[in-house]
């Protein structure tokens, strides 16, 4: 019977078959570690997991070998002590007394992000973007095909706040586990995944039969923008629920239970009917109000309930789109608003405002009788769950937060109650 071994412990077992042998004295080998595949040249290999391992081994205060391919990516461990080598025999000869060289991080490689300022009008969806970056809300773009709705999403990016380095660290983590590979020169930056309608639920939550990390766990940090949400298979889409309420994802195998990490931001996008077209004013939409049903029925209303934001983005007129027409705020403006309200959200709570938890609303949350009347009334007539109520709260604590209110007022209310779009029948 053939056992198979995961190549990346080749490296480890071949030392110990050489310590078992007393080819090499077996106390050498304290306080190492050993990552690596090992070709029949003797030549090492890099590997996945080359990260997790370095922090692991500083942990425990010990000296990592890595492959020379896995060097820059190990050192991003700061504080972890990692030796490359090329060859098993450079490993032998650096035990016997030769230094080995310690791996070296990349030079860090500015990422040139979209700016906002290349999206014309949409003064109603740019501010749902800032008001969605400020708090760290999921945000849906509702619109007819070609109106800047992709456009509007990938520039979420280059207006979030810088990501920490362990939050950065933790993402490389993950991408390092997954085999999807690090860009070591921009690891700092937040992620932006943007999957095709047609991958799987495996592809999209993680899964498999030697279960990794899908695409909501490499937007860990980060963005994940799903286009075109209602072509997406609806058992695809709901094994959103979990992770965008708790920020893990279980994944469940007859041995064991994986928990992978997937504290992302979803961006979605929609068209308001099959052919698109629904209330644009050329009138051109053609579709039945069974099929609009139909077609808006593909996404639960569970799991629309846990997005924040749901926000029309209308068709420009020809004159907007002329070279000649102002362009918008560009992202390093909006940016700075962004950033600042960050800032006091992480003072008053330690967390963005679309974590807090409804034990913690009634803290930062406080309304004053008119407006509690204000949001009953909007609960009331929209047929709002307790859920959608906890984020109309969250949003308007997120719309005083860029102001720069202390209280929540009326009109943060109001702003908020306005970005529930589906909830008022707009997608139709």
């Amino acid at each position: 019977m053939l056992l198979q071994v995961d190549g990346r412990f080749d490296l480890a077992i071949a030392l110990g078959i050489l310590a078992a042998s007393d080819q090499i004295d077996r106390q050498l080998l304290a306080g190492y570690e050993f990552l690596g595949e090992l070709a029949l040249t003797g030549e090492l290999r890099g590997v996945d997991g080359a990260l997790p391992a370095a922090i692991a081994a500083a942990e425990q205060g010990r000296t990592l070998v890595v492959a020379a391919s896995n060097g820059a990516e190990a050192a991003l461990a700061r504080h972890a002590d990692v030796r490359v080598a090329r060859t098993l025999l450079d490993v032998c000869s650096a035990l016997q007394g030769r230094t080995l060289p310690r791996a070296m991080p990349a030079p860090a490689t500015p990422l040139a992000v979209p700016d906002l300022r290349d999206v014309r009008g949409q003064q109603q969806a740019r501010r749902a973007l800032e008001v969605a970056a400020a708090g760290g809300h999921h945000l849906l773009l509702l619109g007819t095909p070609g109106c800047d709705k992709t456009l509007l999403a990938s520039r979420l990016p280059g207006v979030l706040p810088d990501a920490t380095e362990a939050e950065a660290l933790e993402t490389a983590t993950i991408a390092s586990c997954s085999g999807a590979g690090i860009d070591t020169a921009r690891w700092r930056h937040r992620p932006y995944r943007a999957p095709h309608h047609t991958a799987s639920a495996v592809a999209l939550v993680g899964g498999g039969t030697h279960p990794r990390p899908g695409e909501i766990s490499l937007a860990h940090n980060g963005v994940l923008f799903l286009d075109e949400l209602p072509e997406w298979s609806r058992h695809t889409l709901e094994v959103l629920r979990e992770p965008l309420e708790s920020g893990t994802v279980m994944v469940a195998r007859a041995a064991r239970t994986h928990a992978f990490p997937s504290r992302f931001q979803l961006v979605a996008a929609m068209n308001p009917c099959p052919c698109g077209w629904a209330g644009d004013r050329s009138g051109r939409c053609r579709c039945s109000s069974e099929s609009i049903q139909r077609y808006r029925g593909r996404i639960s209303g569970p799991l629309l309930d846990r997005i924040d934001l749901h926000v029309q983005v209308p068709r420009l007129e020809p004159r907007e789109l002329r070279s000649d027409a102002p362009c918008g705020e560009d992202s390093a403006s909006v940016r700075s608003r962004v950033v600042a309200a960050r800032t006091i959200q992480l003072q008053r709570s330690g967390k963005p405002n679309a974590q807090l938890l409804p034990s913690e609303l009634d803290a930062h949350c406080q309304l004053e009788s008119k407006d509690q009347q204000l949001l009953e009334a909007a609960v009331e007539q929209l047929q709002l769950s307790a859920r959608s109520m906890h984020r109309i709260l969250r949003m308007a604590r997120t719309v005083a937060d860029l102001a720069s209110c202390d209280q929540i007022t009326t009109a943060h209310l109001a702003e908020a109650i306005g970005y529930r779009q589906v909830d008022r029948g707009g997608a139709g």
